[in-house]
Order: structure tokens, then C-alpha cells, then sequence
């Protein structure tokens, strides 16, 4: 888009053949914002985050993935 810049941050490849791409993007405005493009084959969703959304959606995702690779509960 004009007025922004781009500077991709992480490629990931997850499961089931999808890819999410991380980028900052700066406005010409000063704002600055962390894109995610989630690709599904042919689909693709993006969602542009600012800063404390970011932050949150990270500790929520970390402390799912320290949940789900911990010990496992003896039954």
C-alpha cells in the first residue's frame, strides 16, 4: 500500500500446508502496526495488530504452548 513500509519479520510454515507471515508495517503517519497474513491455500486472512493486542495475543499463545508441551498429568 502507499504510504507504508514493510519489513518482514518471520515466515512460519504450521500445520495442515499453511503459512504466517509476521511484517512491521509503518505508516507514513508514524503508526506502526504488526501484520499477520495467515494463508490457507487459496484464502488468506490479514490482521493488522498495534502494539498491547500483540503483546496479549503473544502471553496468551506462550502460555497455551507451555501448556500444551509440559508434563503430561499422571491419570
Amino acid at each position: 500500500m502507499q504510504g507504508e513500509t514493510k519489513e518482514r519479520l518471520e515466515t512460519l510454515s504450521a500445520p495442515y500446508g499453511r503459512e504466517v507471515r509476521l511484517d512491521d508495517v509503518r505508516f507514513e503517519s508514524g503508526m506502526r502496526l504488526l501484520r499477520v497474513t495467515i494463508r490457507e491455500g487459496t484464502r488468506i486472512t490479514v490482521l493488522d495488530l498495534d502494539p498491547g493486542t500483540a503483546l496479549a495475543w503473544a502471553g496468551a499463545m506462550a502460555q497455551w504452548a507451555a501448556h500444551a508441551t509440559g508434563p503430561k498429568e499422571k491419570a
